[in-house]
């Protein structure tokens, strides 16, 4: 088999990449030199390969300098309303590839670093992940940023600079073993720190009500100090910025009751107030009510907020005194996207700001916060909905409780003139919860707050306006919104599979990068052989450079012939990891030929749930009799640059959770993208992507929405599907004997327990239907032409999912902005 093209190589042939002019090419490779000598002070005999990726990532970035001053420039002078996308996740993963296919550097950097002799893919796996973010919540924030840039908004996103992003995952003896992820040991060249915008944050202290109005007094202080990263827009020379707080303790922290030998101590204890910015949380939905947690939130909430209301009073171009000062037109100029409820605290700290320090009427105030915030739910699992307890509030941030009793009050009564006589609405609909501990309902804080309230995904969005947020909906249906999730074309399809990206450049040409709706054209081309040779040849490449790196870094050889089927999620009951499982066993005992992996975070169920996949692997893995006709592989560490390598070789996409469950779901998409086919239920945004590719195009099966409304009502019985289905027998059995588990048969025995007695996600109900939907995958798989026109008719049905799309309704539809797809001049061009 003739061996596969590297990246490198194929780049060399693909115009998407910008083209690399002589002149380019010198500057490279002389700001490169520059960078070594200056700013590493290094030289090429002591030089590492970090060294090199560092002066290559200083050399790019300073194409993006000149381009990110232009534009706050050109902002201030065009005065926009602005858009602040606030959210304690951002996922970005790498930026240095990022960065120069937004600029149309690649080739150009790819000429130069082969003329200085390096390597650039292994200059690239030199830099860290920036994983801020858990999953998909974190990693949509990243392409929505792309997407504001690429559309020309007057964007930030705004969030927290974890010294800690999400653990490394190591998988020992199959068992989940979790490492702190030091992502800033060497350095972040991206960021660049601004102490001159420092911002004080308070907690704790009390409240005093005076004649001059409320004081919060007596409190302690932390400084947000703000780190700055560049957001380049696709080749419009507009770079946006992503702005991170991080935790700094005041220098007379504690020093206030200083007595002699306490000194130490107090500087010491500084770490307490910089602990803050420390780590991400690792739970993805899941609530847990922790202090540091709300901290967290609170702390980016009321640093971001001072910001932009300095940003509101200073903008005149050339000014720094304030030049606005009625804050009644701040909805104008001002728009607040809230991602999900963690950063809720906006509500009433610009409440706060608007009444005790501003001294707004009440009325006045409210009408403000509400026509500038907006709230993006992102689940409706109940465990995950915050609910945070009155007392942490008392103790943390008093006068917030305060204001937050006060939007209740005003709230309750409202309800009561429009239901007069309903106390069961008014119990339902409080933003304080009774119970035994008195909790506030985050999300019900959001919706009364805010002007707008979208779910991610029609058949979510529906659900939200039909159970969760029923009574909301009912009192306020112009609040409710859709907004199906999407995904930046640049990272998801250019930069991780550019020869896809070229082959379909040679068909439509390479407009469809900032108009994903232009791939419809391919519908064109799906029975044309030459498109159907070279769509099913770039996959071939792919499995083949993926099966390499496997090789490489798991030890295991796999088949590049053999169909990899990939279920991508964190591992959570809801999305079903285990009735993959399930099929896996299943083809063993018949001994049939599969392939999959997947990846995780870390409380009891799951952490079992990934030792039962690597058991099963260890079983599967070694038997004779299969061969390397079935391999189950386990990916540790799975990260946005690992999701770079695995979706672009992807043949089936596993998207198998329970009817209702998912809100969306965006990795679904990247694998359609990259030419996978999706076996899953009616489920997220799967609803969409059957519309749009044609539902005879994907393999859909199991339960609808309304089916699992009536197995609810029936009452699920697991253990009558156990006794009714010979092969789901056999395998439970399996798991709860050791086959699995050699010389240790109670191993699995709580997932045995919670699937036959306590399975919210009906694993067992979906499991013939699943099966059986597997068996038509196998068949067409067996026909590859069959098989890769189908791939092209679900290429050809992403334009939907672009999220430019997405973007431009939220722009429309929520915020009042228009985007626009004009370039601004480049630095170099005359003003």
């Amino acid at each position: 088999m003739a061996k596969p093209l590297t990246d490198q190589d194929k780049r060399k042939q693909i115009s998407v990449r910008g083209l690399a002019g002589v002149e380019n090419v010198a500057d490279l490779k002389t700001n490169f030199n520059r960078h070594l000598h200056f700013t590493l002070v290094k030289d090429r005999n002591v030089a590492t390969k970090r060294d090199y990726y560092f002066a290559l990532a200083n050399t790019v970035r300073d194409y993006l300098v000149g381009r990110w001053i232009r534009t706050q420039q050109h902002y201030y002078e065009k005065d926009p309303k602005r858009v602040y996308y606030l959210s304690l996740e951002f996922y970005m993963g790498r930026t240095l590839q990022n960065t120069m296919v937004n600029l149309a550097l690649e080739n150009a950097c790819d000429e130069a670093t082969y003329q200085l002799g390096l390597d650039m893919e292994e200059l690239q796996d030199i830099e860290e992940d920036a994983g801020l973010g858990n999953g998909g919540l974190g990693r949509l924030a990243a392409c929505f940023l792309d997407s504001m840039a690429s559309l020309g908004l007057a964007a930030y996103g705004y969030g927290i600079r974890y010294e800690f992003g999400i653990f490394n995952q190591k998988i020992v003896n199959g068992w989940q073993v979790e490492e702190a992820d030091d992502w800033l040991r060497y350095g972040n060249p991206w960021e660049k720190a601004r102490p001159e915008y420092m911002r004080p944050v308070h907690f704790y202290g009390r409240v005093e009500h005076t004649a001059d109005g409320v004081k919060w007094v007596d409190t302690q202080v932390v400084l947000a100090l703000p780190y700055d990263t560049p957001v380049p827009g696709y080749r419009n020379n507009i770079v946006n910025t992503m702005r991170l707080w991080s935790a700094k303790a005041p220098c007379d922290f504690n020093l206030k009751d200083f007595n002699v030998g306490g000194y130490i101590q107090a500087v010491l204890d500084r770490n307490l107030a910089e602990n803050i910015s420390r780590v991400l949380y690792p739970n993805d939905n899941f609530f847990e009510g922790k202090e540091l947690r709300l901290k967290q939130e609170y702390f980016v909430v009321a640093a971001t907020l001072q910001d932009i209301i300095r940003r509101f009073k200073a903008s005149k171009f050339g000014s720094t005194e304030f030049v606005r000062l009625d804050l009644s037109t701040l909805p104008d100029k001002v728009a607040i996207q809230l991602n999900d409820t963690h950063p809720a605290m906006a509500i009433p700290e610009l409440m706060r700001i608007l009444v005790d320090m501003e001294k707004l009427s009440w009325e006045k105030a409210w009408d403000i916060v509400v026509r500038t915030c907006a709230y993006t739910n992102h689940t409706v699992l109940p465990e995950a909905l915050e609910r945070w307890p009155i007392d942490l509030f008392q103790n943390l941030l008093p006068r917030h409780l305060e204001i937050i009793y006060e939007i209740n009050r005003r709230h309750l009564e409202r309800i009561t003139k429009l239901y007069p006589g309903d106390l069961d609405r008014l119990r339902r609909m409080s933003l304080i919860e009774e119970g035994d501990v008195k909790k506030i309902n985050m999300a019900h804080l959001c919706i009364v707050g805010s002007h707008a309230v979208n779910g991610v995904a029609r058949i979510h969005s529906e659900i939200i306006k039909n159970t969760v947020f029923k009574d909301f909906y009912e009192t306020d249906p112009q609040k409710f919104q859709n907004k199906t999730n999407g995904i930046t074309p640049r990272r998801w399809l250019v930069m991780c599979n550019p020869g896809l990206a070229e082959v379909i450049a040679e068909r439509i040409g390479e407009d469809y990068i900032r108009d994903l709706d232009q791939l419809k054209q391919l519908l064109e081309f799906v029975d044309d052989d030459s498109f159907i040779r070279d769509v099913a040849k770039i996959k071939q490449e792919n499995k083949m450079k993926f099966a390499a790196y496997l090789e490489e870094h798991y030890n295991v050889k796999i088949n590049p012939n053999s169909m990899f089927d990939v279920h991508v999620k964190r591992i959570h009951e809801y999305k079903r990891q285990l009735l993959n499982c399930l099929h896996i066993i299943t083809l063993y005992n018949r001994g049939k030929e599969n392939f999959c992996l997947s990846a995780a975070p870390g409380y009891h169920t799951a952490k079992m749930i990934i030792k039962l996949i690597t058991s099963i692997g260890d079983i599967v893995n070694n038997d004779p009799v299969v061969g390397d006709r079935l391999k189950v592989i386990f990916l540790e560490n799975y990260r946005v640059t690992l999701a770079e390598k695995v979706i672009p070789a992807s043949d089936l996409s596993e998207q198998i959770s329970t009817a209702g469950t998912e809100a969306s779901g965006t990795g679904n998409m990247k694998f359609m993208l990259n030419g996978a086919l999706t076996i899953g239920t009616m489920d997220g945004a799967n609803v969409e992507m059957a519309e749009e590719a044609g539902e005879e195009n994907l393999f859909i099966f199991g339960m609808r929405v309304e089916d699992v409304e009536a197995l609810d009502k029936k009452g699920y019985d697991a253990v009558s599907y156990y006794n009714r289905i010979p092969e789901l027998k056999q395998a439970m059995d399996q798991i709860s004997g050791d086959t699995f588990s050699p010389g240790q048969p109670d191993l699995f025995k709580d997932l045995v327990n919670m699937l036959m007695h306590h399975d919210r996600f009906k694993v067992f109900a979906d499991y013939e239907d699943y099966i059986k939907c597997q068996e038509k995958v196998s068949a067409l798989y067996k026909n590859p032409k069959e098989w890769t026109k189908m791939v092209i008719h679900n290429i050809a049905g992403c334009g939907k999912f672009s999220s430019d799309r997405t973007i431009s309704q939220y722009a429309r539809e929520i915020w009042g902005m228009e985007p626009s797809l004009e370039k601004i001049a480049a630095p170099d061009d005359p003003r």
